[in-house]
């Protein structure tokens, strides 16, 4: 595409190739290794659900069994597999006989590995059509109501309790909501399981779980039928069970992921080698679901400062668009983060954000980008926090961008009231209804204070990428060039969870949703 802003294609070519070349390098790493959570995931996909007398979590069971037998390099599949072979029972009557002591999978005699992939491939085949038939329903109701051709307006629910958070939802979508996000309850990132049936009593948000997934699913399916227009859920699969919960979503047709590659190291401490490994599958299973995934840069700003540090954010957006493509997600459900967080007293910031959100637009053209309101520089007067609101959704409508989560005017003060709610959707309903064609129109002075603004900030980038092609991302991110913020490679949270692979592993899912059919 044209660029408005002038911008060196020699020097976004580089440093995309930069980041290809670094996606590349971490891709070795990840294809020797596996997690508990990717092998939790594959029973979750095998139909192993429910939790036992203790609470714990079947897959959870299943897995630290198989990892206590020092098995966990083989591969759950192989395990299961062969217990299928063995004994004739389901994934599920398994892991309730492993649940009860009355089965140890790594003591049982191995058959011939064909026989396991067949009794596996039987299965894994069997969910892989569930998840094509989801995706299936979401393109039949986007042909029966049509969608969007601008923004989508993105709000949140975090009430605790899926209950009043669907009651919450249904009134936002009533008002003109697009995405609603069930935000996920203090913490849960850090919970190396994933909690089981309805839940009420989440603190800042909702525990998310498969049942929590399939009620909100379920309630937005009925008030988007009464409305004429398909109404999309997002939830979180970062953290600790990042692709557990990536499955979840797939199983219950939910439409949007907060999944990055980088966030869970950077800001929940999570290890970097458990984060790399896990994104990778879970971003296997939303490329194949057809779900957007969100990336996490805009969470760079509030740490680190959003005029100094704007090249980190382009820097992130190149590396986790390239870890996309590995997982096979195509470019259109890539919603690339970044945000609206210059302090407002920073002369001509508005031109910087505008900069900085054309810039993205540009450089990825076919991206759902996903952007933030502004939250860092945001007080109790309302009444400013309006205007810096109008001002973002400005941004948003003159630059198409696609994922816009509306800024709410009391954010520094509490948890939005759904009036809270209405007001900022008309403000967005009115600015990019008043300024729909604006963008178009209107054209920027070459060499002038934005194109100088993104010729630093993509050059700054570029050398940032070319740095880490050198060095390696591990290496990176342990020095802190991203968001300030330094991480261990042998450090965090979950690094027990991380083990290489051994001859033999196999997961049947990776081969069936990248090369199989969409």
């Amino acid at each position: 595409m044209e660029s408005k802003l002038n911008l060196n294609w020699e020097l976004v070519n580089k440093a995309r190739e930069s980041a290809k070349n670094i996606a590349k390098d971490t891709q070795e790493f990840i294809d020797r290794h596996t997690t508990v959570a990717v092998e939790r995931t594959i029973c979750r996909l095998l139909g192993i659900d429910n939790v036992d007398e203790f609470g714990v979590p079947l897959p959870n069971v299943v897995v630290e069994n198989i990892k206590n037998g020092n098995g966990l390099g083989i591969g759950a599949s192989k395990f299961i597999g062969n217990a299928m072979v063995e004994t004739g029972l389901s994934p599920q009557e398994i892991a309730e006989k492993v649940s009860k002591g009355e089965l140890d999978l790594t003591k049982l005699p191995m058959h011939d590995d064909f026989e396991i992939k067949m009794a596996i491939s039987k299965i894994a085949k069997e969910t892989v059509t569930t998840i094509k038939a989801n995706r299936g329903k979401r393109e039949d109701y986007l042909k029966e109501f049509g969608d969007k051709t601008g923004p989508y307006l993105y709000v949140i629910v975090a009430t605790g309790n899926i209950h009043e958070d669907i009651i919450q939802a249904k009134a936002a979508a009533k008002q003109g909501a697009d995405i609603i996000a069930v935000i996920r309850t203090t913490g849960q990132s850090l919970l190396d399981y994933v909690p089981y049936g309805v839940t009420t009593e989440g603190f800042g948000g909702t525990f998310a779980t498969q049942e929590n997934f399939r009620l909100m699913r379920e309630a937005l399916d009925e008030v988007g039928e009464e409305l004429g227009r398909y109404i999309r859920v997002c939830n979180y699969c970062s953290g600790l069970c990042m692709p557990e919960i990536a499955a979840m979503g797939a199983l219950e047709r939910l439409d949007v992921m907060l999944n990055d590659a980088l966030y869970g190291i950077l800001f929940r401490d999570i290890n970097m080698q458990r984060t790399l490994v896990d994104q990778y599958f879970s971003r296997i299973i939303n490329g194949y679901a057809g779900v957007i995934i969100n990336t996490g840069e805009d969470n760079y700003l509030t740490t680190a400062d959003a005029v100094e540090e704007a090249h980190t954010v382009l820097a992130s957006q190149f590396i986790n668009e390239q870890f996309a493509l590995f997982a096979g997600l195509p470019e259109e459900q890539m919603g690339l983060g970044h945000a609206f967080e210059i302090n407002p007293n920073v002369e001509n910031g508005f031109l910087y954000e505008l900069a900085q959100a054309q810039m993205a637009r540009e450089i990825f053209p076919k991206a759902p980008l996903k952007y933030m309101p502004p939250t860092k520089f945001m007080t109790g007067d309302i009444f400013k926090g309006q205007v810096q609101d109008a001002l973002f959704n400005m941004v948003t409508i003159m630059t198409g961008q696609k994922l816009h989560l509306l800024g709410m005017l009391t954010e520094a003060i509490h948890t939005p009231f759904m009036s809270d709610r209405a007001i900022s959707i008309e403000n967005a309903k009115y600015i990019f209804n008043t300024m729909k064609d604006l963008g178009s129109e209107v054209t920027f002075k070459k060499d002038g204070i934005m194109d100088r603004r993104v010729e630093e900030v993509l050059g700054k980038a570029a050398d940032l990428l070319n740095e880490i092609e050198k060095e390696g991302l591990f290496t990176t991110i342990e020095q802190g060039k991203f968001a300030g913020i330094r991480r261990p490679f042998n450090g965090g949270k979950g690094l027990q969870g991380v083990v290489e692979r051994e001859e033999g592993y196999f997961n049947p899912f990776i081969e069936l949703m990248l090369g199989g059919d969409k």
